[in-house]
C-alpha cells in the first residue's frame, strides 16, 4: 500500500470529495465571461478548449470501460479471467484527478504561452513534429522514469498504488499518486508545447495527440486483447511500435518487465522486454477465434426490472453498479437512449453474460433474459420469454454448466411453473435447474419471532405462500391464509398432517388480521390495505416489487437475501438493491444446490421437508442471513 505521508503521494484536493470539480469552476466563468463580453462563446477561447478535451477525455475512459466490461462481447478476448472486486472500485474511485491536474497545468501553459490560445485549425507539419519529440523524448523518458519508479523506494511510497489493483482496467490508468502524474503530465505536455513553441501547432495536433495518448493508454489497460497475432506476423517490426493489451497485463502481473508507454523497442533496447509478450498474445487471440472461455460452474439467470434498473449494469457505469441501486437524476438524460435499447433488445436480444465472481475455486456467472418486468405481465409476451429461458437452459446444458437459477420472475409460476416446464420438456438435462425458493422460504421463515402465535400470510396459495404456511402449521403457528378461493385453500390444507390443519385458516379480508403483528407479504398490498395493521406490525415481504413503507409505526422487511461467504472472489456489482455482497435468496440457493453437489431439479411445489435442510446447508457454508429479524439459530 501507498504510504499517504510520502511527500506529494496524495493528492491537493482529496479530501473535496465531489467538490472537486469546483475546480473547473474558474474555467467555466472565463467562458461565460467571455460570451458575455463579446455577445457570443468565442472558439478561440482556451477555456472552452479546456473543458472541451476535458469532456472528451472522461467519455473516453468511460467508454472503454463500458466495453471492457461488456463481457457478452470480451468474454473470450479477456486476459485476466478474474473479476473486478469492490475492493478495486473504491480504490480507483478517483481516477479522473488527472484530468483535473492536467487541466490546471494547460492553464497555467496557456499563460506563460499565450499564442496556444490563438493557434491555427491545422497545421501537418505540427503532427510530424509532435510524434518525432513523442519518440525522441516522451517515450524513452517515460520508460527511464518508469524504471526508476520500480525501484524499492519509489514502489513501496508511490508506484505500489497502480499496482494494488488486481485486474487492469481503464480506469486503472488514472489510479497513480499526484507525483507519478505530475510525470505524466511533462510526459504528454513535451510533444504538445515543444510543436507550438517550434510554430507549428494547432488546435488539431493538440486535441489528437492528446485524445491519442488516452487511447492508447486505455488500449493498454483495457484487459481484452483486441489486437489481432495475424497483424504481427504480417508486419513483424509492428511488434515493437506498438504494445498490445497483453504486454501491458504482463507488466501488472509480473512488474519487472514492460516498462514502456507505448512502443516495446525501447524493453528491446533496454533488455527488459518480457520473453512470453507475443507468444501469450498469440494464444490469447487465437483462443479468441476459436471462441474458447471458461465455462461456469453456476449461473444465475436474471432479468431486468425496469429501464431505470438497465442502465444499473457494471458495463454503464462501474460505479453505480457497484452501489445499490436506486433511481438517480443522473439517470434521467439517459433514459431515452435505455429506452431505446430495450425495444432493440425486445425484439432480437438473446441471453446475455452481465457479471461474474468465484467460490471455493468455481465460477459463477449470472446471465440476463433481456426483459423487463413489466413484459413478464403481457400475455402476448409469455411465450417468447419462455423461448428464451429455455435457450438458456439448453445452452448451458451444452457448455457443461452444473446448476443454473432462475431470479423471480423467471420461474413464475403463470409462466413455466416455476422451472417444472422446462425439465419436462428435456428430461435428459444435465444442468440442475433450481428455483431456489427452498432457500428464500427458510430465509423468511427464519425471521418469524419464536413466540408468534399467529400470522397474516398473503399470496396464501402461492408457490413460497404454500411452503410458509405448511412449515408454520406444523409449529403450531396459526395462519390466517388470505386468499377468495376456497378449493386451493382447502387443497392446501388437505397437505397438511391432520393434526395441524386446524392452525390453517382461510380469510378473505384484510380486517381479519387487523389484531395480528405479524404479516408475511406474497401478494402487493396498497397503503389503503396496510392500513388495517395494527401498530408495531413488522411486515415480512417476497414480493416483488417491494411494497411501499407507508406505515410510520410498523416496521418492514427486505426481500429474501443472504450474504455470499467471506472467501467469494471478483464481485464487483450491486444485486438490484441488496448491499455489497448481498444476493436474493433463490440466488443463493443455486449456489448452495451446486455447494453441496445436489443431483435433482429444484421446480415446481417446494419440498417442505427439505427447508431445514437446505437452510442449515446455506450456514454450513459461510452464507449469513442479513436480516436483523433473523434468529441467529437454525430453524
Amino acid at each position: 500500500m501507498v504510504n499517504m505521508a510520502a511527500t506529494l503521494s496524495s493528492w491537493p484536493w482529496e479530501n473535496l470529495g465531489i467538490f472537486k470539480y469546483l475546480l473547473f469552476g474558474p474555467f467555466v466563468a472565463q467562458v461565460l465571461y467571455s460570451g458575455i463580453q463579446e455577445g457570443m462563446i468565442t472558439k478561440d477561447s482556451g477555456c472552452l478548449h479546456i473543458l472541451i478535451i476535458c469532456a472528451l477525455r472522461a467519455v473516453m475512459y468511460q467508454q472503454w470501460t463500458s466495453w471492457s466490461n461488456m463481457l457478452f462481447i470480451t468474454r473470450c478476448r479477456r486476459i485476466l479471467n478474474q473479476g473486478v472486486d469492490f475492493k478495486q472500485i473504491d480504490k480507483e474511485w478517483e481516477w479522473d484527478n488527472f484530468i483535473i491536474l492536467q487541466a490546471l497545468v494547460a492553464a497555467m501553459a496557456s499563460c506563460i504561452f499565450p499564442g496556444l490560445s490563438n493557434l491555427p485549425l491545422w497545421d501537418t507539419r505540427g503532427f510530424l513534429a509532435a510524434i518525432l519529440l513523442h519518440i525522441g523524448l516522451s517515450e524513452p523518458l517515460y520508460y527511464w522514469v518508469h524504471k526508476l519508479f520500480h525501484g524499492e523506494f519509489l514502489f513501496t511510497h508511490y508506484h505500489s498504488l497502480h499496482h494494488s489493483s488486481p485486474v487492469p482496467q481503464p480506469l486503472t490508468a488514472g489510479n497513480a499518486t499526484f507525483l507519478e502524474h505530475l510525470v505524466l503530465t511533462a510526459v504528454i505536455g513535451i510533444p504538445v508545447i515543444g510543436t507550438c513553441v517550434m510554430g507549428f501547432g494547432s488546435m488539431s495536433m493538440i486535441y489528437g495527440y492528446v485524445l491519442i495518448f488516452d487511447f492508447l493508454r486505455c488500449l493498454g489497460h483495457c484487459n481484452v486483447e483486441i489486437v489481432p497475432h495475424q497483424l504481427f506476423e504480417l508486419f513483424p517490426f509492428l511488434r515493437y511500435l506498438l504494445y498490445t493489451p497483453t504486454y501491458h497485463s504482463l507488466h501488472h502481473t509480473e512488474k519487472g518487465s514492460n516498462f514502456c508507454l507505448f512502443m516495446p523497442l525501447y524493453d528491446a533496447v533496454g533488455n527488459t522486454l518480457n520473453s512470453k509478450s507475443w507468444e501469450l498474445q498469440k494464444k490469447i487471440s487465437l483462443d479468441s477465434a476459436k471462441k474458447k472461455w471458461r465455462v461456469p460452474d453456476f449461473v444465475f439467470l436474471a432479468h431486468v426490472v425496469d429501464i431505470s434498473h438497465s442502465l444499473h449494469s457494471p458495463f454503464v457505469l462501474r460505479s453505480v453498479s457497484s452501489t445499490p441501486f436506486t433511481t438517480r437524476i443522473l439517470f434521467l438524460p439517459m433514459w431515452p437512449f435505455a429506452f431505446v435499447v430495450m425495444l432493440v433488445m425486445w425484439a432480437k436480444s438473446k441471453t446475455f453474460l452481465f457479471s461474474f465472481y468465484n467460490l471455493r475455486g468455481r465460477l459463477h456467472q449470472t446471465w440476463a433474459v433481456p426483459r423487463y418486468g413489466f413484459q413478464y405481465f403481457l400475455p402476448f409476451a409469455r411465450k417468447g420469454i419462455n423461448n428464451q429461458i429455455e435457450e438458456a437452459i439448453l445452452r448451458a446444458d451444452r457448455l457443461g454448466v452444473k446448476v443454473l437459477s432462475l431470479a423471480a420472475l423467471n420461474k413464475n409460476e403463470a409462466l413455466n411453473g416455476g422451472g417444472m416446464l422446462f425439465v419436462n420438456k428435456h428430461p435428459n438435462l444435465k444442468v440442475r435447474v433450481v428455483h431456489g425458493n427452498t432457500l428464500t422460504a427458510a430465509v423468511i421463515l427464519n425471521e418469524i419471532p419464536d413466540d408468534a402465535k399467529e400470522v397474516f400470510l398473503t399470496g396464501a396459495t402461492s408457490k413460497l405462500g404454500r411452503a410458509i404456511a405448511l412449515y408454520l402449521c406444523r409449529k403450531r403457528v396459526r395462519v390466517l391464509m388470505l386468499t377468495p378461493s376456497s378449493e386451493r385453500y382447502q387443497k392446501i390444507q388437505k397437505e397438511a398432517p391432520a393434526e395441524f390443519q386446524k392452525y390453517l385458516v382461510q380469510v378473505t379480508k384484510y380486517q381479519a388480521a387487523q389484531n395480528c403483528k405479524t404479516w408475511i407479504v406474497g401478494k402487493w398490498i396498497t397503503p389503503r390495505e396496510q392500513s388495517w395493521a395494527p401498530a408495531g406490525t413488522h411486515f415480512h415481504q417476497f414480493v416483488v416489487p417491494p411494497i411501499l413503507s407507508f406505515r410510520r409505526n410498523c416496521t418492514y422487511g427486505d426481500l429474501a437475501a443472504m450474504r455470499l461467504p467471506d472467501d467469494v472472489e471478483g464481485l464487483g456489482s450491486c444485486e438490484y438493491t441488496m448491499e455489497r455482497g448481498v444476493v436474493h435468496a433463490c440466488h443463493a440457493g443455486g449456489v448452495v444446490h451446486l455447494l453441496e453437489s445436489w443431483t435433482h431439479h429444484e421446480v415446481g411445489a417446494i419440498d417442505v421437508d427439505r427447508i431445514d435442510l437446505v437452510w442449515g446447508a446455506a450456514l454450513k457454508h459461510g452464507l449469513k442471513p442479513v436480516s436483523s429479524f433473523t434468529k441467529h439459530k437454525q430453524i
